[in-house]
């Protein structure tokens, strides 16, 4: 077996999390090791494409002011780097008066003091100029910190850093086994094809792929609650006339509505004239075996997007061709826990606090990337003193939630993903 060296820190998957990971222990001077099993920037994991919402909108509390913060580290590493990966623009969530997820968000606005308007189905049309049709019944919540993110240009922004601050990156090396050293201390880490790496700690940052990893070089002992879920995302022609009305230039916000499916997308930017409107939700899948699902024409996708029609032509009128369908379909795979709070924990087990560990982002953490990168590097580095500093950061993330309920973290509002997976099954 070839040993290629010695590193502070060893940074296993190089999505986002992952390479905001390294680039952070570099920066902090930290002889860091990035590796990644298929090629770098592929499209087979959850941090591809060429849009992501930012928002600081969440029904549970513990997330707002970590989008707060995230969102000045986003503006850190473009100045760092010298161009933009993040757009800005405005937050409308909408959805039913009484619904439980919309109320507990619009409370914590309020509670973190979030810049924010509440307006009836009259007064939203105010505030855009493109129409957003909605019910009487129905409220909308305009937030000022709201957005478009460039995943894959986001990603090479982090690893681009992280190489600046004398990072090494490897990519198609797929991990095989993670074992601590007991004559040195430390993690040693083991490729399929034979290569070997030392560790003074390691970060796990493997996406859809984490559980299994952890499975497998724990011998089976340690399962990780996390279900890879196959998604797609659909971008729809803005019909001629109306093609100005939807961008991020004219200030067209990006959204979410809450109901029965959750919907959300984001204004015309990436593509000419296209908008994306998606459904938050998929289905369960093996990550080495996906189905692809949404561009199969299979029954699933079919319900999929009729309901997309439906909401399109509900809200949007006659601005967005919705008759004739979506005209680019994407796939991508979320990493869902239980209660889809991320996990972000010292591994345990023989490992102790050398190895930690980060997944479960559950198709809303891309956003968060630039904290958690530097929470992962704070354990990594820190350990356990660093864990109880930031224990308000970190406590409803932490493994052993699920020890005492398999559902994780208790919520008074609506599971929005199981009830899209519902309608796809």
């Amino acid at each position: 077996m070839e040993n290629l060296g010695r590193f502070d820190v060893i940074v296993i998957g190089a999505g986002v999390m992952g390479s905001s990971a390294a680039y952070q222990a570099a920066k902090r001077g930290q002889k860091t090791l990035l590796l990644e099993q298929f090629d770098f920037l592929h499209y087979r994991g959850s941090s591809h494409g060429e849009s992501r919402t930012i928002r600081a909108t969440y029904p549970e509390s513990y997330y707002s002011p970590m989008v707060v913060e995230s969102e000045k580290l986003w503006r850190e590493a473009e100045s760092e780097i010298g161009y933009k990966v993040y757009f800005k623009t405005r937050q409308l969530d909408l959805g039913p008066v009484d619904n439980s997820s919309l109320c507990a968000l619009i409370a914590n606005c309020k509670k973190h003091t979030l810049n924010h308007q509440i307006l009836d189905r009259h007064r939203v049309k105010e505030h855009f100029t493109r129409k957003i049709e909605f019910p009487e019944d129905w409220i909308a919540v305009v937030t000022e910190l709201g957005g478009v993110l460039k995943p894959t240009k986001a990603v090479a922004m982090f690893q681009t850093l992280a190489i600046k601050h004398g990072a090494v990156l490897k990519d198609k090396t797929e991990i095989v086994d993670l074992v601590s050293d007991k004559h040195n201390g430390g993690v040693l880490v083991s490729s399929r094809s034979g290569e070997q790496f030392w560790g003074r700690k390691c970060v796990v940052t493997a996406g859809a792929w984490v559980s299994k990893l952890i499975q497998k070089v724990s011998n089976g002992s340690m399962v990780l609650p996390i279900q890879p879920v196959e998604t797609a995302v659909f971008y729809w022609k803005i019909k001629e006339g109306h093609e100005l009305d939807y961008t991020i230039e004219a200030g067209f916000p990006s959204f979410a509505s809450y109901g029965e499916p959750y919907i959300y997308g984001t204004p015309a930017l990436e593509f000419p004239d296209l908008i994306k409107v998606a459904v938050h939700g998929g289905r369960e899948c093996d990550p080495d075996k996906r189905t692809w699902w949404a561009a199969t024409g299979s029954e699933g996708a079919t319900m999929v997007i009729g309901h997309l029609k439906e909401w399109i032509k509900l809200r949007f009128g006659d601005g967005v061709n919705w008759e004739d369908g979506p005209v680019i379909t994407q796939s991508c795979l979320y990493s869902m826990t239980p209660d889809e709070d991320y996990i972000i924990d010292f591994l345990g087990g023989g490992f102790n606090e050398d190895v930690v560990v980060a997944g479960g982002f559950s198709g809303h953490g891309f956003k968060m990337a630039p904290l958690v990168g530097r929470i992962l590097t704070d354990l990594a580095i820190g350990g356990k003193a660093a864990a109880e500093q930031l224990d308000e950061d970190i406590k409803h993330f932490k493994l052993g939630r699920f020890e005492g309920n398999p559902r994780g973290n208790v919520k008074e509002f609506e599971d929005q993903v199981r009830l899209a997976l519902g309608r796809q099954s």
